[in-house]
């Protein structure tokens, strides 16, 4: 019998859920989410990369098989696959990119960025106009 909390939960307790909150305030991605916020889908995204699950059939049948403890763990809401696929092409990417870059830089420090300065990826700066 499980007496105290999961693994997955207590790897959870180091992300910073209010960071997280923040990112997705910054490009307001629970906007229209009534019960399946950008928080359970990061955690249910977490648990399926953590888990090496390889498809959202997958991920949805290993949810509902600890459906009992997904509360614990911190998933409010219940999972289907068709809400984790609307959730995956609606929401926007860069509130979790954001997130990841905080979280490493959390991690990593100042020191890292003095020797290796960030870069914006060319996919997302505006193209160049030649001047005529």
């Amino acid at each position: 019998m499980l007496s105290g909390r999961t693994v997955f939960a207590e790897l959870m307790t180091h992300v910073s859920q209010s960071k997280f909150q923040t990112c997705v305030a910054r490009y307001d991605g629970d906007y229209k989410a009534s019960r399946f916020s950008c928080w359970d889908q990061y955690l249910c995204m977490a648990f399926a990369q953590l888990t090496c699950r390889e498809s959202l059939r997958d991920i949805e049948a290993c949810l509902r098989a600890v459906q009992s403890r997904l509360y614990h763990v911190g998933i409010r809401a219940r999972i289907a696959r068709s809400t984790l696929a609307d959730a995956n092409e609606t929401r926007d990417w860069r509130s979790y990119a954001d997130f990841a870059q905080v979280s490493v830089l959390r991690r990593i420090g100042p020191r890292f960025l003095k020797t290796f300065p960030p870069r914006v990826p060319s996919c997302l700066t505006a193209p160049q106009r030649a001047l005529t």
